[in-house]
């Protein structure tokens, strides 16, 4: 139980690395190496991962639970139906919802562990 403890304060982190690394495929798919620059949004989570700073720790957490907070509101009004959706669609924003909420929880975690002075 002390080791999940102990690596727990690490999950945001690589969470919005596997979530960038995720975009950064699906881009370079259809964009080639202008996709490239997705790759330096995850550079303060890597950095965080190697060597910890509270300060960048509280500024990440920050500007992610603002970016968090913006896309919910984009959710919550794409999901008050003022467009007919297909089923497709429907699937993407479902998806896109898990994501929105995870974001979320991730950069208020980002946040809980610099107030918790972890680092």
């Amino acid at each position: 139980m002390n080791t999940i403890s102990k690596y727990s304060k690490f999950v945001p982190y690589l969470y919005f690395i596997s979530v960038i690394s995720y975009w950064f495929t699906a881009v370079n798919k259809t964009e080639g190496i202008s996709a490239y620059i997705i790759l330096l949004l995850g550079i303060p989570f890597a950095w965080q991962l190697i060597k910890p700073n509270r300060k960048l720790n509280f500024s990440l957490g920050i500007v992610f639970v603002c970016l968090s907070s913006y896309m919910l509101f984009a959710y919550i009004s794409d999901l008050l139906n003022l467009i007919q959706w297909s089923d497709y669609a429907k699937g993407v924003l479902f998806y896109g919802g898990l994501l929105v909420i995870g974001n979320l929880v991730m950069s208020l975690w980002i946040i809980r562990n610099s107030i918790k002075k972890v680092f």
